[in-house]
């Protein structure tokens, strides 16, 4: 299903890698006109080249900084007039167990997974209730719905950003403005990679032996964009058919 892709203006976040880049490469094949942001702008440009996006496509982006959120929204309305969908999509996972206290890696995950979100709202916002139309697509996770030990924090922060999203749901009903959390389980990306914690990375690798391609959730992300109108996909949450967690 790719009806209602085509020209559609997109931004992503993390867009470098993992479920950012799947949904790009998905996206762009629909015939979005994709604007991306991540930090390693290396990756961003060569991603815009092997999609063939035109120049001024890419930004480098670190979510925690609002004045790059906003630089990254603006450039999409500067190439093409508007906005039609944000995925907030940068997160990071360095899980681990509050007694180790990783307090740095707490404040880190609130910076990029809640505060993140935020900034890509408060940038993308303004401009969708201008045009009486737009869509914010969150990503939370599994996390955000049950938790375990090790996930306090990870899972607090993907919960709020469920949270976030209902509250906004409800907000903009008046602007003609559409919100998906998507909430993947285990999926093939680096967030593993964050994890600094040397025995709860070894848990999370044996985890993730069940992961499913980044694929899957840029197929959730058509599958939202993709409904008419008058329909509003609020939540999809997926998981690896063997995942129990």
């Amino acid at each position: 299903m790719t009806e209602g892709i085509e020209n559609k203006v997109v931004v992503i976040t993390g867009a470098s890698s993992g479920l950012g880049e799947a949904a790009a490469r998905r996206l762009a094949a629909g015939g979005a006109k994709l604007v991306l942001g991540a930090r390693r702008l290396d990756r961003l440009e060569a991603l815009a080249e092997a999609l063939k996006l035109p120049d001024g496509a890419v930004v480098q982006t670190d979510v925690v900084k609002r004045a790059e959120v906003e630089q990254l929204v603006a450039r999409a309305v500067e190439l093409h007039g508007r906005i039609d969908v944000i995925v907030n999509n940068a997160g990071l996972m360095p899980s681990s167990f509050l007694e180790k206290l990783h307090v740095e890696e707490w404040e880190r995950m609130v910076d990029v997974n809640i505060k993140g979100v935020l900034y890509g709202i408060a940038a993308a916002l303004p401009h969708m209730i201008a045009q009486k139309s737009g869509h914010v697509i969150n990503v939370a996770s599994v996390a955000g719905h049950k938790t375990g030990p090790g996930g306090a924090v990870y899972s607090a922060t993907k919960h709020a950003v469920r949270v976030i999203s209902e509250g906004l749901r409800q907000e903009v009903k008046p602007h003609n403005i559409r919100t998906t959390i998507i909430s993947p389980g285990a999926v093939a990306t680096e967030l593993t990679q964050t994890i600094t914690d040397p025995a709860f990375a070894e848990g999370a690798k044996k985890a993730y032996t069940i992961a499913i391609p980044a694929d899957s959730f840029a197929r959730a992300v058509v599958f939202a964009m993709s409904q008419p109108d008058d329909v509003d996909i609020n939540e999809i949450l997926f998981r690896p058919t063997a995942q129990v967690y």
